[in-house]
This record gives C-alpha cells, structure tokens and sequence, in this order.
C-alpha cells in the first residue's frame, strides 16, 4: 500500500494547528483569570501566581544568577502585581508579558543597586546605558521597606501563611494541615490578609 502524498507533511500541520489553538487557549484563560483577579478575587489571584510563578521566577534567576535573591524578588514581583494589577490592559498585551516586564524592570532595577555586580554581555544590553537616578533608587529600597512592614503588622500565623501561599506555592490545603486549621479558615486568614497588605502597601 503506498502512501498519501504529502501525508507526513499534513500530518506536521495539523499538529502544529493544534500547538497553536492550545497556545492561544492558555493565553485566553490567563487573560480571563487576570482580569478576574484585578476584581480583588484573592482565589484568582492565587491561581495567576499558580500558572506562571515558575516562568517569571526563570526570568528572574537567569538575569541575577542568584537563587535565594530571586526568590526575594519573585515575592515583590507578585505583590506589586497585586497593588497594581488594575492596570493591565489585555488589549495592551497578555497577563504573562504583564507580569514578565514587570519582572525584569524589578530585576533591572535590583541590579543597578549592585554596582559591583559583574553584568555579562546580555544583562548589559538588557540595562539602560544612563545611571539610575537617586530617586529611583530611593522608590526601590523603600518599596522593599514598605513590602516588610506591611508583611510585619500581620498576625504571625496568618503572614505566614501569605508568604507560604503566594511566594511558596503552597495550596489552602497544604496550609489549613501545617498550622492545623479548618480550610475555611485559612481560606478567610488569606482573604483578609491580602485586603490588609492591599490597603496598607497604598497608604
């Protein structure tokens, strides 16, 4: 039986057909969960961080080579992201090139603070050739302050919590289990943590 002219070839694009509709799926619903998060949805937000910290914590260490600093980093990442995810526009661009540019200015401006941190050749063209201005330097260092005091006035348990959640990856369940509490529990300490952190990072 010979075969169909062309079939592998058919085959490849259908396949590649099928790639690209799954692509444009997975970027159609982190879309939909953003916007739904920018409605102050703690449990979207929640499921944003689920579907992309891994990529944005990639972008991060690849720039700093540091692990432990990226992972201090992510943590700001995604609390700005909170603080100002009503700004997305996803006319603008999709919610994982949101949170990646906002990943890589925090990183830029990270590294601009290091003035003895040897940059290799792509981290160099990634940085503006002009010296970081004082007031941006200032903005950085008291947004990281801001970040800490606000973590700080939460109860002990419950910003625990928040920081094993959003900045762990930790599930309301894993959570409810480690502090032994109800999951309905944790699930309100999260909610009314992350309105606090909201309100007190805005003042």
């Amino acid at each position: 039986m010979s075969n169909t002219p062309g079939g592998a070839s058919g085959f490849d694009q259908s396949a590649s057909s099928r790639d690209a509709d799954a692509d444009v799926a997975r970027r159609e619903h982190l879309n939909r969960v953003m916007l739904q998060a920018a409605t102050g949805d703690q449990a979207a937000f929640a499921e944003l961080y689920r579907l992309t910290a891994s990529r944005v914590f990639g972008t991060i260490v690849r720039m700093l080579h540091d692990h432990g600093e990226a992972e201090d980093l992510l943590q700001e990442v995604y609390t700005t992201a909170w603080r100002r995810i009503d700004a997305f526009d996803p006319a603008r661009g999709g919610a994982m090139t949101w949170l990646i540019t906002l990943a890589r200015n925090k990183t830029i401006d990270r590294l601009r603070q290091h003035r003895d941190a040897q940059l290799d050749d792509e981290q160099a063209l990634e940085l503006p050739a002009e010296d970081p201005t004082p007031a941006a330097l200032a903005e950085a260092s008291q947004e990281r302050l801001r970040l800490e005091r606000c973590l700080a006035q939460l109860d002990p348990q419950q910003g625990r919590a928040v920081r094993e959640a959003f900045f762990s990856g930790a599930t309301y369940s894993e959570l409810a289990a480690r502090l032994r509490v109800p999951l309905g529990t944790m699930k309100s300490w999260i909610r009314r943590s992350l309105m606090q952190l909201k309100v007190c990072l805005e003042q």
